[in-house]
């Protein structure tokens, strides 16, 4: 389930992974996925996960058929999800944590590319067999170190009523709100990761473990 939180981004992480599921706002009327995407970018994180979630989904069932036989036009579907919804370097440097104290801007853009596409690649493919039946409800924002950053609390609801928490930390990159980190049932994605990566960063530099993801020598484990 946190992979599938992920990719979709919330994919956020997108960079949220079977997958972004169909959003229905308590209240409010569905708007068309390109008036989603522009109100997202003035909008509350809130309206901005409602939004990016309906676009991505409707994107999915419309091309499903040409993205099973085109993966470099899921691929890059998926990337360009990811980039707008994901804050990849920031969310890089809380995983690499103590090993990124210091480190210069390019080593961790270098590591960020690379996780990013690690786990593109290990998970994207299942959001071609993401459930039509799935929901998302949010259920708050919560304004956290006085604003700068704020949690959206949500659920996904599967169609038997089955419910999972997934929440949201996200903070501003210029004028949009962007996810950092992404917990599913209160498992956070950067603190997994952080544990992943700590033996091999205590071995060898940033470039090297990032040279390593893309080589396939680690893989990023969103478990």
């Amino acid at each position: 389930m946190l992979q599938q939180a992920l990719v979709a981004g919330g994919v956020v992480v997108a960079l949220t992974l079977a997958a972004s599921p169909i959003v229905r706002a308590q209240n409010a009327a569905p708007a068309a996925p390109a008036a989603n995407a522009a109100a997202a970018m003035q909008g509350s994180p809130s309206q901005l996960v409602l939004a990016n979630s309906t676009r991505i989904v409707a994107t999915l069932e419309k091309r499903r058929d040409e993205f099973k036989t085109n993966p470099a036009a899921l691929n890059k579907f998926i990337a360009t999800e990811f980039d707008r919804m994901f804050d990849r370097e920031y969310a890089a440097r809380l995983v690499l944590g103590r090993h990124g104290r210091g480190a210069a801007e390019a080593d961790v853009k270098v590591f960020a590319d690379a996780l990013s596409d690690s786990l593109m690649s290990r998970y994207g493919s299942a959001l071609l067999s993401f459930d039509t039946g799935l929901k998302v409800r949010v259920k708050s924002e919560t304004p956290l170190r006085g604003g700068a950053i704020v949690k959206v609390s949500s659920e996904f609801i599967r169609a038997g009523g089955q419910a999972t928490p997934v929440d949201y930390l996200m903070r501003k990159t210029g004028a949009q709100w962007q996810v950092f980190d992404v917990m599913v049932e209160g498992v956070s994605f950067v603190q997994t990761f952080r544990t992943q990566f700590d033996a091999p960063l205590s071995n060898k530099s940033i470039k090297q473990v990032a040279a390593d993801l893309r080589a396939g020598k680690l893989q990023a484990q969103a478990q």
